[in-house]
């Protein structure tokens, strides 16, 4: 008999619930499953094994991340299967910028209250985006916390591990000016900027659920709600066929603070406006909020979801990889000699 506490249970923890939810999120766990997963969900610990076949000098790389306040748009639209997307995402899409194979994630969800098919529902989506970067869900925590969260809302964070050989990892030592920067599109928001996205739009009054002209017959709700792209699969072919300099993932700060973050001192990143494809989402949320131009790119990932720079010699062998991996990836500027890191022009 499963353990169970009555004065618990009246405080408003229901390790019940705790139980079923984690036998309900048991066959999503299982998709995630690789050949280096040890350990069944429900021990203290995930365990791993690494199979460093053609590694000579493995280095460790981790990232961690949440999804913020994205998560009011779940809650409004009672869609939570797809936030967890969102979540390996953020972690996944940050380690591959170090020419990192993601190995396995664990997640944390904290709830006002355990509604087993919501958690499992959660749970479901860190599974796709598992499946999606190629690594392994091994463990996880869900905390019920009343009187901490309300109860029809919840917390999701995550933490991912990768691993790369030391003399492969991404090196911007040999950038130079002609060099080509590469833009991979984004699936729209992403998870960023949505506490002025909730402001612009004031999601929590406003009708998200009706289908506009403008978004191409989507939903204000849908639209925003849409995952966080993964970049994994496609980048890692790339890494295996031409030499990248230096990988920027577009989050919070849009470009003016991510891409100078993968560029050395010296040199800058001057991107041709015209060259972008930006989706009619953030054209909608620059009108309806007055927002600056460069608000916009220093908030937004504006339709580039990841920034790559190689030789403009490999350039055209780099488009022609990434679009054979499923990225309508296409040239959105060069490097130049600058101190200012991105001119937009």
């Amino acid at each position: 008999m499963k353990s169970q506490s009555e004065s618990y249970k009246a405080a408003g923890v229901d390790i019940t619930a705790g139980y079923q939810a984690v036998e309900l999120m048991k066959k999503h766990i299982a998709r995630t499953v690789t050949a280096g997963a040890m350990s069944d969900i429900g021990g203290f610990g995930g365990l791993f094994e690494m199979d460093l076949t053609g590694i000579t000098k493995p280095v460790l790389v981790s990232g961690t991340d949440g999804v913020g306040t994205k998560l009011k748009l779940a809650f409004l639209m009672d869609k939570h299967d797809t936030v967890g997307i969102d979540c390996v995402a953020m972690c996944v899409n940050d380690i591959i910028c170090c020419g990192a194979k993601p190995l396995f994630f664990l997640d944390y969800i904290a709830v006002g209250k355990n509604f087993p098919e919501k958690v499992a529902a959660i749970v479901s989506g860190v599974a796709e985006g598992c499946v999606q970067s190629g690594a392994a869900l091994i463990g996880g925590e869900t905390a019920e916390m009343p009187g901490f969260y309300p109860e029809d809302e919840y917390d999701l964070a995550g933490f991912a591990v990768g691993v790369v050989d030391k003399d492969k990892i991404l090196d911007n030592k040999t950038m130079e000016a002609g060099d080509v920067v590469i833009a991979l599109p984004s699936s729209g928001v992403h998870s960023n900027g949505f506490s002025l996205v909730r402001r612009v739009f004031d999601v929590e009054n406003a009708d998200i659920k009706t289908p506009l002209a403008e978004l191409g017959g989507k939903s204000l709700g849908e639209t925003l709600l849409a995952p966080t792209k993964i970049y994994v699969k496609p980048m890692l072919a790339l890494f295996e066929e031409v030499k990248v300099k230096a990988v920027s993932h577009i989050t919070g700060g849009g470009f003016y603070e991510n891409i100078p973050r993968s560029i050395p001192k010296g040199f800058g990143a001057k991107i041709d406006k015209s060259a972008l494809r930006i989706p009619p989402i953030f054209k909608l949320l620059a009108e309806k909020g007055n927002i600056p131009e460069r608000d916009m790119f220093n908030t937004f990932n504006m339709g580039v979801g990841m920034s790559v720079v190689v030789a403009k010699a490999d350039a055209e062998k780099a488009l022609e990889i990434l679009k054979a991996n499923g990225e309508d990836a296409y040239i959105m500027g060069e490097i130049i000699p600058s101190e200012e890191g991105v001119v937009i022009c």
